[in-house]
């Protein structure tokens, strides 16, 4: 259900920006509807875009006109960048033209399509799960900025999810919040760990228990809007000082929670150059599939900026480590 964002608009004067604003469900997600951004983005603009997103956790931005380099310029805005020189240093090759871009599509440095049945589909199974970015490297993402350059005919799939969790936190009972910060639980996040699940058979011969991951407090606050929030991700291959048994079980609990229908809202992606704007310190997301996935290219790019809070790096060293590389 859609409703008109009432309470934005008179705390950011919308209207003058963009009038078609609306909530994507009721206090989470907002779409801003068409905004031209081709010619840079004003104070007063970003201002209320991080407002928003601070708010909301996603923002939505329709027909933005952004290039690559606008899109890197815009992003960093927010803060230092990601890049995947990291990746690239151990042999993966970038199709893209820029380091700051993560290219997230389905298209081959030859401009094919990816054959479903290659290992770089098998590996990007996992984005099929609820997740949150770089929580397994030592510095995890705090915004993402995904950007279309191409996309498939309507129809076909190739939507985004997302879901709440700070309001998943609000709406557990008070004995199983007081439980859980009594506990002060530490997740370890491991992107093998996710990618083995999805795809069993293809990292059969992968323990994710063999490489290092990123340990973050389960429950934390979510420091920009001073709301609690469960720091959740498949990601997460155990919690500290519980057992297999416990671990899983208290995993599987609070995941189940986060994941009902009420705290999800999904993204269709509708025209080239929409922008989705993402805080992963306070929300999960899923790529949704489709009969796309053989037969159209779809040409998707993120710029992902490092999160700059006092719980960025978590409990892990200080490093330039990225999980599962040489």
């Amino acid at each position: 259900m859609s409703v008109t964002a009432t309470s934005v608009v008179e705390a950011t004067n919308l209207p003058s920006l963009c009038p078609q604003v609306r909530e994507l469900i009721p206090g989470f997600g907002v779409d801003l509807g068409a905004w031209d951004l081709s010619n840079g983005v004003t104070d007063k603009q970003f201002s209320t875009i991080q407002e928003l997103a601070i708010k909301f956790g996603v923002v939505v931005i329709r027909k933005t006109g952004l290039t690559d380099e606008t899109h890197i310029e815009f992003a960093r805005r927010f803060g230092e960048l990601d890049d995947v020189r990291p990746y690239v240093k151990a042999g993966r090759k970038n199709r893209l033209k820029y380091d700051e871009l993560f290219d997230v599509g389905n298209v081959e440095l030859d401009g094919s399509i990816v054959n479903p049945l290659s290992p770089r589909a098998q590996a990007n199974r996992g984005n099929s799960y609820f997740h949150v970015d770089s929580s397994f490297n030592p510095r995890r993402a705090g915004y993402s900025l995904l950007l279309a350059h191409e996309l498939p005919p309507p129809g076909t799939g190739g939507s985004t999810e997302f879901c709440d969790t700070r309001t998943a936190w609000d709406d557990l009972n008070k004995t199983t919040k007081q439980e859980l910060l009594g506990a002060d639980y530490v997740a370890c996040h491991s992107i093998l760990h996710s990618k083995k699940l999805a795809a069993p058979e293809h990292f059969a011969d992968i323990d994710p228990a063999d490489y290092p991951m990123g340990r973050h407090k389960l429950i934390q606050k979510h420091e920009r809007s001073g709301r609690m929030n469960m720091y959740l991700a498949t990601h997460i291959h155990h919690i500290e000082e519980l057992s297999s048994e416990e671990s899983k079980s208290l995993y599987d609990q609070l995941f189940r929670h986060a994941t009902q229908p009420k705290y999800r809202t999904i993204v269709e992606w509708q025209n080239v150059g929409d922008l989705v704007i993402w805080d992963n310190t306070c929300t999960m997301h899923r790529a949704m599939g489709g009969e796309f996935a053989a037969k159209y290219r779809r040409d998707m790019r993120r710029a992902t900026v490092h999160d700059d809070s006092s719980q960025a790096w978590g409990l892990n060293e200080h490093s330039d480590l990225r999980q599962g590389l040489p």
